[in-house]
């Protein structure tokens, strides 16, 4: 078979809004965009990123209910139309993967990717105590494992008893130029009016996950003594929870709750300091993100990603996990900071071309020459 004949197959769940898919769908659009033929294969075709879906990307839905009873639709896709290659995201998907390649007996070769701290994301899965397990059966039959960070595949290997030597590291295409150009578009709001205090802001899922109880308690204790806004952008199972928390703490008045939006960038653009608080990440997309748009940012230095994006706080204040009062000191220091670092110029190492660059050998693809869409 031919570079140029080469299929690639991206195996999803579903486009709901997360890192994981969206960093996904970014690889097919790149993919495609660089003349590989690409199919974006998923369990139901839902979700907030499937407009973002490049036309130039075969979308294929296998149409099970779950992600478990999509086995022999997938199967039936491998048999029928002998992908290449597939490359699967998250760790459920990645084991209905594997299963299916086998069941398949086709030659496609496998890749799947960990997209979180798995030692600490499993305990909040309702299948942690045959998860883990599953995975130590099936991940050894990987052609490739791919990790979003060294911390991720530190993690990976101990929690699997894998050799660390069959984790390779490839970070997220976190920088694209869609978003710098979705960064200057247009953004009306109050609170960004220049005679306004400045906006805190904060982008991601509101789950355990991402403690957004530690960031609120933070803003509370730097509201005592300072004007100052916190938005937050995200959907999530926690959201009464944390607008019963505000309320209490008496600082509803300076907090809002935005939900899931189609364009964060021009928020982390206009903001004045952008906050990660989480208690585990696979990478921190949203701080990579926030750098480009030329924004200070503020982390937890939780495992994993955060001080490898910020070099151990050289490019942003990394606190402890938890830790309110020390979160509220380095938002309070940076707000007050003028000579803040060039985030924007070093953020571009977190960019597609790296990323597509490092997945394609993983695939082993040979990009196709001259052959290239808008």
């Amino acid at each position: 078979m031919k570079d140029d004949d080469k299929r690639i197959a991206v195996f999803l769940p579903s486009l709901a809004g997360g890192g994981a898919q969206r960093v996904m769908v970014t690889l097919a659009n790149g993919f495609a965009t660089r003349g590989v033929q690409v199919d974006l294969v998923v369990v139901t075709a839902e979700g907030a990123y499937l407009e973002d879906v490049s036309p130039h990307v075969r979308l294929v839905e296998l149409g099970a209910s779950r992600v478990l009873f999509s086995l022999p639709a997938l199967v039936r896709y491998l048999r029928r139309e002998r992908p290449h290659a597939l490359l699967s995201a998250l760790n459920h998907a990645n084991v209905i993967a594997l299963w299916a390649r086998k069941l398949a007996r086709t030659r496609t070769r496998l890749v799947v990717s960990e997209r979180n701290t798995m030692s600490r994301d499993i305990l909040n899965n309702r299948f942690k105590h045959i998860m883990p397990w599953l995975m130590r059966l099936s991940y050894p039959s990987a052609d490739a494992i791919i990790a979003i960070s060294k911390g991720v595949a530190d993690d990976l290997a101990q929690t699997l008893s894998l050799p660390r030597e069959r984790i390779d590291v490839i970070y997220n295409p976190a920088v694209t130029e869609h978003l710098y150009e979705l960064s200057v578009l247009p953004l009306v709001h109050p609170w960004l009016a220049p005679d306004q205090p400045p906006v805190i802001l904060a982008v991601g899922r509101l789950t355990v996950q991402k403690d957004y109880p530690t960031l609120i308690r933070a803003f509370a204790a730097l509201r005592a003594h300072r004007e100052a806004r916190l938005v937050i952008l995200g959907e999530g199972e926690l959201r009464e929870t944390l607008e019963a928390m505000v309320a209490r703490l008496g600082i509803a008045d300076d907090v809002a709750f935005l939900g899931f939006v189609d364009n964060p960038y021009a928020w982390m653009r206009q903001a004045s300091l952008f906050v990660l608080s989480s208690a585990w990440e696979g990478f921190g997309n949203v701080l990579a993100e926030a750098m480009a748009c030329g924004t200070p940012v503020v982390s937890t230095d939780c495992p994993n990603g955060p001080a490898e994006i910020l070099e151990n706080g050289t490019w942003g204040q990394l606190v402890p996990v938890g830790d309110a009062q020390a979160l509220a000191r380095a938002i309070s220091e940076t707000l007050d900071d003028e000579t803040h670092p060039d985030v924007s110029r070093y953020a571009r190492s977190f960019g597609l071309h790296q990323a597509l660059r490092g997945y394609l050998h993983a695939l082993r693809v040979t990009l196709p020459k001259e052959r290239r869409f808008g």
